[in-house]
């Protein structure tokens, strides 16, 4: 008898090793929604465009150097390897209301085919734990709020709101991804033309 539960045991023991191994080893899916919906694509490989962008967090919000510098960092990526726009004026200012818009367009010595405000408002990982204490669920959650405006006085603008994020069970995501993580809620959000399932 005890023979047989030293067997069970031993057998035991490699596989909820195989199985814990396949649960740290996670499996992360991207989910991004785009409210309303769908949205046309803001990119225009024949455009050129000032890109005005400021961060909107939260009041608690911890770290917030490092956000901005991730955000940073994850804007001029996205702008210069994507080829959203033909020519990219990217700058970071501090408000992106309709006066602000207006005195950076008529700042700019070039001509800008539209412009397109970027409001983040969350730029971070994110992590829950499961039912078992020592299961957890990771993810980097990306918000922004865009605006798409015509260079013309008075022209309306179009406005929708991106909220993408990757992670999934036993995914543990840190600050490093964030300005890599930001660039490719960029290419979701301007770029794509149906909301990802």
């Amino acid at each position: 008898m005890l023979n047989k539960a030293k067997f069970t045991t031993r057998r035991a023991f490699p596989t909820a090793v195989i199985l814990w191994g396949a649960l740290l080893s996670g499996c992360a899916s991207t989910a991004v929604v785009l409210t309303p919906s769908p949205q046309a694509p803001v990119c225009d490989p024949t455009a050129t465009a000032l890109v005005l962008w400021a961060p909107q967090w939260r009041l608690d919000q911890k770290d917030v150097v490092s956000r901005e510098q991730a955000a940073e960092a994850g804007m001029n990526d996205f702008f210069r390897s994507s080829g959203c726009f033909a020519r990219t004026e990217l700058r970071r200012v501090t408000r992106l209301g309709p006066a602000a818009v207006a005195a950076e367009l008529s700042a700019s010595n070039d001509r800008i085919d539209r412009v397109v405000t970027i409001e983040i408002r969350e730029l971070g990982p994110v992590v829950k734990l499961l039912s078992s204490a020592a299961l957890v669920e990771g993810s980097t959650e990306v918000v922004f709020h865009v605006g798409v405006h015509s260079p013309q006085p008075g022209a309306g603008a179009r406005e929708f709101a991106v909220n993408w994020r990757n992670g999934g069970p036993g995914v543990v995501k840190g600050v490093e991804s964030l300005p890599a993580d930001l660039s490719a809620a960029l290419r979701s959000g301007l770029q794509s033309t149906t909301v990802p399932r």
